[in-house]
């Protein structure tokens, strides 16, 4: 009573009525009314005038009347004050449900929220405003007693449609507000709602599960970065001022820091770590490829100079975190893992990186609003077990994108993939962004992909079961989490039994059986039998557990009932259609053309279901199970309950209609009525008399119906063992979930097994489709490569009907540098990329575009080709160009393969001639690396005579007596001193142009 008293008095220009309604609202109060709980009860307005109220003289008899004069009281309006917290939350102003969603919005003021109503998401006050346009929603306005609410909302199936435009297009953090059934004591404070709301989950780019919009070929993952003795901004100052003048990432390489990375992908559960310098990190970001990237709200200050203006170069989500200052050790990480780190692994991890991973998970638990997971433990990523690709040969090279649409037809990935399973998928994508250098790896994937080649038969085998398994690492996970349903049991089970059958195939195929040998043997006994094979699949099958899968799928075939799980979808698209078919009728009835055409097509062309509210005694369509009858013997012993109820009830039903004579009467339920019994068109002459009972509740020209106490009891002990043989198949449901989590190590892990089978049989198609050869792996520092071509030019000339010319590269031991010259548009670049992408493919484990590949292993690629400017950091392409080649120039090793084309371009011939020397006599004394350097340049093939082991390749230019030329791809040894630069040009069409007036001379 007071607090509405006070709210009144609180409004900008309260009359004296208003003021007069309050102050007697507050004379009515006992005398000790303090001064706390008028500010805790009516806030500052009313606490102010607190000391002049208490002046007024108070009479406890009911007859007198307190008066005060107006005048003494402060005129004019109140000067609004800000509340705190505590005072807002004590204060509801809305209607509790927009309440609770303001009190929600301002909990997570940094995300949009989703407030979930029923059937619907809805969006409320300045949410509703600014996204509900973006979302094409129509914006409403709700009536309240403190004044109109905006509003937008969606029916619950479209979730994962506005998610991707919240989340995927728009970068923003959605919180999504779930409804929890209120207890007794808080229906009371609430006003009776039945339903409380909070926040269930934090939706950002890198914390997505099992959303539909996210790309099953690609990891969603999420970093997080922690910079050891960050430098201060005033800490250094002259080399601060240095950096912030060119605003460029790459001059901060020298600044002294640690930094360490934690990065994980929660719908798989991956999880990783590596330590890099600031020189590597934006490489190392780029191969990560992350959705979204922690950053210590510390670092804000520094961004501009150290860390997020490369990341935002790139385009990542940067999240700045309030990151707790002390760091979570890896024993305390053990509740948020599958199984613990053992003591001795745990010391390899460096300071940086446990930092890094501390904060990753603190992070995670955060946006997963306490939600239980189970992570596989940390790998840590050492920096030479892997070869390093930079960011600019990523994107150079084009092995995940092309370089002028950034589109992926085109690209190496594009080109090489042939797997059967999205994991698969992800897996190459991973190697492709991390080369093995280990000898003994990458010559077990080639043996593997060897037996396929060898195989076909086999190879179509296990193709044709991976086709029938599902992408069972994002399956365990969304378990793991407490995510997973009947359905994805289900597809768990496909998994299982494809890996039972895969290793059927393989043992038949080890020991000269038929391959369609008893499962029996794959389930038990096959890896004891092969234990002293040394071979590839030997090696593949010792990595295999089906035993204890085999169980856990046994138990799921014994509980799920697969015909009700799919009655149970026909009920639920029924619902759905029935809610899409509202939404459409409020569309075409209130709605535009435009709303009407952004409607789902399934939407707009599906008629309305037709949706009953009456439930029939004889049809018993909500009966729908999807467990067995025979899961545990409590649920049949449920169901033999039940099923003798509903005996009693077609008796009762029978008894009705012979004393009644009324054949139509049939036991039903209705959401008004309850249970009922009911009759229809001649029998409505029937007599209830002989039912003393019975009351009737409701009646038509052509249906009556009435309540008889038999049925009421008997229908409630219906919905009783109904509602027990939810709650025991609900059981029997978790306990199916707890087998997956504890056998989360063996599924993952045969899960591994089967992503690597798939790129093994993708590999060997690959080979057997395109004529590849198996390469050579060595220590050594040499190229012997014969006939090689470049995988993605290949297929776009034999799409055109043409052929790729050849060439062979012999660098390394003779000649350490091969410096090639030639004419425009005749392949110096394709050759340059096709041996560095050869190098990738063979260190991968896949077999390579050429007729013979001997490859020394490389620890590093780097690629300086193309050209592109940045001018938002204020580098043109020249700097741009110098800066890539210096990193190349300080990080290159003897181990290391570059390819550089036309350094020094971009400015007078002199000082590019100087630039391109002083690469070339670097990389050769210094560097002492394997290089191949296209160049126009051709006065540096005279320059570099002196140095035995630069070698001078060209291509050519051929003419005819009339005129005409064509290109000569293929190299020879020697120098082109002609770069036909007219001639490409004359091809473009800017012959008119070109006339002799404007054209000098050359000999």
């Amino acid at each position: 009573m007071i607090r509405n008293a006070c709210h009144s008095f609180r409004a900008l220009e309260p009359t004296k009525a208003i003021r007069g309604s309050c102050l007697n609202t507050l004379s009515k109060r006992r005398k000790t009314l303090d001064y706390h709980y008028v500010v805790r009860s009516c806030g500052w307005a009313i606490a102010r005038q607190w000391p002049l109220i208490q002046q007024r003289t108070w009479v406890r008899n009911a007859t007198s009347k307190a008066t005060l004069a107006i005048k003494d009281l402060p005129q004019g309006a109140i000067t609004p004050e800000p509340l705190s917290d505590k005072e807002w939350q004590d204060e509801p102003v809305y209607p509790t449900m927009v309440q609770q969603a303001r009190n929600n919005m301002r909990k997570f003021e940094n995300c949009v929220l989703l407030t979930k109503a029923g059937s619907f998401y809805e969006l409320y006050f300045e949410h509703a405003e600014e996204y509900g346009p973006l979302l094409n929603l129509k914006v409403a306005q709700r009536r309240t007693s403190a004044g109109p609410v905006s509003m937008a909302g969606f029916p619950i199936y479209q979730l994962d449609r506005f998610l991707k435009i919240l989340v995927q297009d728009l970068n923003k953090y959605v919180a999504i507000s779930d409804e929890f059934a209120a207890n007794s004591s808080d229906k009371v404070k609430s006003g009776g709602l039945l339903f409380d709301r909070r926040v269930t989950r934090v939706v950002t780019p890198g914390t997505l599960i099992d959303e539909n919009f996210m790309d099953p070929s690609e990891n969603n993952y999420l970093l997080a970065i922690h910079v050891e003795d960050q430098p201060q901004v005033n800490a250094a100052p002259d080399k601060v001022s240095l950096v912030k003048s060119h605003r460029s990432g790459e001059t901060m390489l020298d600044l002294p820091a640690a930094i360490g990375l934690a990065w994980l992908d929660l719908s798989t559960g991956d999880f990783y770590t590596q330590s890099t310098a600031l020189s590597s990190l934006p490489s190392a970001v780029s191969r990560i490829d992350p959705r979204e990237v922690i950053l210590d709200n510390s670092l804000r200050d520094l961004d501009d100079i150290m860390i997020a203006l490369p990341l935002r170069k790139d385009h990542f989500v940067i999240t700045y975190y309030a990151i707790p200052p002390a760091i979570t050790p890896i024993s305390a990480w053990a509740p948020m893992l599958e199984s613990d780190v053992p003591p001795g692994v745990a010391s390899e991890f460096t300071n940086e990186e446990v930092a890094a991973g501390s904060s990753l998970l603190e992070y995670v638990k955060t946006r997963m609003q306490g939600l239980s997971m189970r992570l596989q433990p940390p790998i840590r990523r050492h920096t030479t077990e892997a070869m390093g690709i930079d960011k600019n040969s990523m994107r150079a090279l084009e092995i995940k994108s092309t370089v002028r649409d950034g589109v992926f037809k085109g690209s190496l990935l594009h080109a090489i993939s042939r797997t059967s399973t999205k994991s698969g998928a992800r897996l190459l994508s991973s190697w492709l962004s991390s080369p093995s250098t280990s000898l003994s790896l990458i010559n077990s994937r080639l043996d593997l992909v060897s037996q396929f080649l060898e195989n076909p038969v086999l190879r179509e085998d296990i193709i044709s079961m991976l086709r029938r398994s599902y992408d069972s690492q994002r399956l365990v996970q969304k378990f793991s989490l407490g995510r997973g349903d009947a359905d994805d049991l289900i597809s768990l089970l496909r998994t299982i039994e494809a890996m039972k059958a895969i290793a059927t195939v393989l043992v038949a195929h080890q020991i000269g059986q038929e391959s369609t040998a008893q499962s029996s043997t794959a389930d038990n006994d096959f890896t004891e039998s092969l234990v002293v094979g040394t071979d590839s699949i030997s090696n593949v099958l010792r990595r295999f557990n089906i035993t204890e899968p085999s169980v856990l799928a046994k138990h799921i075939i014994e509980a799920i009932d697969e015909d009700g799980l799919m009655q149970s979808h026909r009920i639920e698209d029924d619902e759905v259609a029935a809610v899409a078919a509202m939404a459409q009728d409020v569309v075409s009835d209130e709605g535009t053309n435009e709303e009407m055409a952004s409607m789902p097509k399934k939407i707009r062309s599906k008629t309305s279901a037709k949706t009953g509210s009456t439930k029939d005694s004889d049809t018993e369509y909500g009966d729908v199970w999807i467990m067995r009858k025979s899961a545990s013997p409590i649920l049949e012993q449920l169901h033999e309950t039940l099923d003798d109820l509903k005996q009693e009830k077609r008796i009762l039903a029978e008894e009705l209609r012979e004393r009644l004579s009324a054949a139509t009467l049939t036991l039903r339920w209705t959401p008004g009525l309850g249970h009922i019994c009911h009759i229809k068109g001649k029998d409505l002459r029937a007599s209830l008399v002989s039912l003393e009972a019975a009351r009737s509740v409701s009646s038509s020209k052509s249906t009556r119906s009435f309540h008889l106490p038999e049925w009421t009891n008997l229908g409630s002990r219906i919905d009783q063992a109904k509602l027990q043989i939810r709650a025991e198949e609900q059981q029997i449901f978790q306990d199916l979930r707890q087998q997956v989590v504890l056998n989360l190590v063996k599924l993952r892990r045969n899960a591994a097994v089967l992503d690597e089978l798939d790129i093994a049989c993708s590999f060997a198609s690959l080979a057997s489709e395109q004529n590849l050869t198996r390469p050579i792996l060595t220590n050594g520092l040499s190229h012997k490569i014969i006939a090689g071509r470049h995988p993605m030019v290949t297929i776009g000339l034999e799409e055109q009907g043409r052929t790729f010319t050849t060439n062979d590269c012999f660098v390394g031991e003779q000649d350490r540098i091969w410096l090639v010259t030639g004419p425009n548009m005749a392949g110096k670049s394709t050759f340059l990329r096709q041996n560095a992408l050869i190098s990738i493919l063979a260190q991968v484990g896949s077999f390579v575009p050429a007729e013979y590949a001997e490859i020394g292993i490389v620890d590093q690629i780097f690629s300086r080709v193309g050209s592109a400017d940045n001018l938002f950091q204020d580098q043109s392409t020249f700097m741009v160009e110098m800066l890539e080649t210096a990193a190349i120039l300080k990080q290159a090793t003897p181990r290391s393969f570059v390819i550089m084309d036309e350094v020094g371009r971009g400015t007078t011939p002199e000082d590019g001639i100087a630039v391109g020397y002083a690469c070339l006599h670097h990389l050769y004394h210094i560097n002492r690396c394997r290089t191949l350097f296209a160049t126009h340049f051709h006065v540096l093939a005279d320059m570099t005579k002196d140095l035995e082991q630069v070698g001078c390749y060209c291509t050519d230019v051929a003419e005819d007596a009339q005129g005409s030329f064509y290109y000569v791809h293929r190299l020879r040894r020697g120098i082109n001193r002609q770069s036909h630069a007219l001639k490409v040009a004359r091809i473009a069409g800017t012959s008119a142009a070109l006339s002799p007036q404007f054209v000098y001379q050359s000999g």
